[in-house]
């Protein structure tokens, strides 16, 4: 089944997904690391690795909806359990960067872990989202051509 939001047929919405689940992924381990030894240089690396997460999430996401939109059936369904999922990542991680910004710290303490959890449980919902996402794929066929693998590839000449 293809999906609106391709280009070339190429789904666009897996290829993005990719940043904001490597960056959030990355910025636990910085920060359960920086806790543990104590170098603040890897919570600010994770207050980074946040920020372009969370902006790599909204771009995923637009592709994302447009293609949410197309599904029918079970497929919808896993998709809105998928996009629930992400939401409430996206929104974990947002409130874990802006506690870690002068503002926050100055709401919850510098001392708290609240950041760090916020974090952690954000990459605990990620999983199974991405998960869901496979299922979209790999059981539903979302953004699949239907065309057999071993079909011979297009380059728009003949054969000799």
């Amino acid at each position: 089944m293809a999906t609106p939001a391709s280009i070339r047929n190429h789904p666009l919405h897996p290829m993005l997904v990719v940043f904001p689940f490597a960056l959030w992924t990355t910025a636990v381990v910085f920060d359960v690391v920086g806790l543990v030894t104590g170098n603040n240089a890897l919570r600010t690396v994770a207050f980074y690795n946040i920020a372009a997460g969370i902006v790599g999430a909204v771009a995923a996401a637009v592709p994302g909806i447009i293609d949410y939109f197309s599904l029918r059936g079970r497929a919808r369904r896993v998709g809105t359990y998928h996009a629930a999922l992400n939401i409430v990542a996206l929104l974990l991680f947002t409130v874990s960067w802006l506690l870690r910004t002068q503002w926050g710290a100055g709401y919850v303490g510098r001392d708290s872990w609240l950041p760090e959890l916020t974090a952690i449980v954000g990459v605990a919902l990620i999983f199974p989202s991405g998960w869901l996402g496979g299922s979209l794929v790999y059981e539903h066929g979302v953004g699949v051509s239907r065309e057999p693998a071993n079909a011979a590839p297009r380059t728009g000449r003949r054969a000799a």
